[in-house]
């Protein structure tokens, strides 16, 4: 009996034994077959790698013979017509800019044709048309400033190198571009204003004339001469070499202050020759000089105070 049992026990074990390896065999053969369907996917997609990559590296060399070519045209633009005295100089950044920009395209769309079979540029086209709304309603406001920065390039209501004042924003324009337009203000900070803030508001062209009007108010006592005092400054203004003739300049009675006679000089300047700060600091310092040399005072309020003694009551006989 114990060797039968035994006997039972050793076939059971190799029964189990046999039916283990079985699916063992069986996992692998899955599992060799699974791996063998990644590997034909991978394979074939390397041929297809392999295939298409001629036309991948014709395709990297068109659009990098159109990006040379956008360059080129940007040289040509420059070379052509910066140096004529009737260019305006927003064209010529317009021409740069979008013409480059188009080439650049242009060279992607042909690029993409080469290496992508069975691509054309209808199918480009008609995807962006089904999602031009999403993109539009997306990218609002970056068209908005990329329209207004080309209608600001094209109707040149300022040029580069121009002091302007836009919404409070005061300083010399850097560059105009696409997006928006820098300046840099007079204590050294970059301003970055949206194109279509600088369209759409009110812009102070600091620069657009080469002749800018100076003026000061100066204040004379009621005791000095009114008209020695306009000759003194007129003088002034008729010998200084930074004054202009025409337009003239002038000196007038603006105001009878509390404390002083108002006169507003004004004066006309080239503001290629002279700074608009220089020259109104030197015409004043030399009018204080010519007032004190000429006993002409330039008053300061004066209050007055006048301090009367009270009454002080009369003192009463003692009572005996």
């Amino acid at each position: 009996m114990a060797e039968q049992q035994q006997s039972s026990t050793l076939h059971d074990v190799a029964q189990n034994t046999g039916n283990f390896i079985q699916k063992a065999g069986e996992n692998v053969v899955q599992t060799s077959h699974k791996y063998h369907d990644a590997y034909s996917t991978i394979d074939k997609i390397m041929d297809t790698f392999w295939q298409r990559l001629p036309y991948l590296c014709i395709a990297i060399v068109v659009f990098f013979i159109f990006y040379l070519l956008s360059k080129l045209f940007k040289a040509f633009v420059v070379r052509a017509l910066s140096n004529r005295s009737y260019t305006r100089q927003n064209l010529v950044l317009v021409l740069n800019r979008v013409g480059s920009t188009l080439i650049v395209f242009f060279g992607f769309l042909i690029a993409l044709v080469i290496a992508i079979p069975g691509f054309t540029p209808g199918q480009l086209m008609s995807a962006l048309g089904v999602g031009s709304v999403a993109i539009g309603f997306a990218f609002k406001d970056i068209f908005q400033n990329l329209l207004s920065g080309i209608l600001i390039l094209l109707s040149e209501p300022f040029r580069i190198g121009d002091a302007i004042v836009c919404n409070g924003l005061e300083g010399t324009v850097e560059d105009i571009q696409i997006r928006a337009t820098f300046l840099r203000s007079y204590d050294g900070r970059r301003l970055v204003i949206p194109n279509a803030t600088v369209y759409t508001s009110s812009i102070t062209v600091v620069t657009a004339y080469t002749q800018r009007r100076c003026d000061f108010n100066v204040g004379i006592g009621y005791d000095d001469d009114v008209q020695k005092a306009k000759d003194i400054v007129l003088k002034i203004l008729n010998e200084n070499r930074s004054v202009l003739s025409q337009p003239a300049f002038s000196v007038n009675v603006t105001a009878l202050a509390d404390s002083s006679i108002t006169l507003n000089v004004r004066w006309w300047i080239d503001t290629t020759e002279a700074s608009i700060l220089g020259s109104t600091s030197e015409i004043q310092e030399l009018v204080v000089i010519a007032f004190a040399n000429h006993s002409i005072s330039i008053p300061y309020p004066i209050t007055e105070q006048i301090a009367r003694p009270t009454e002080q009551p009369a003192l009463e006989a003692p009572k005996v």
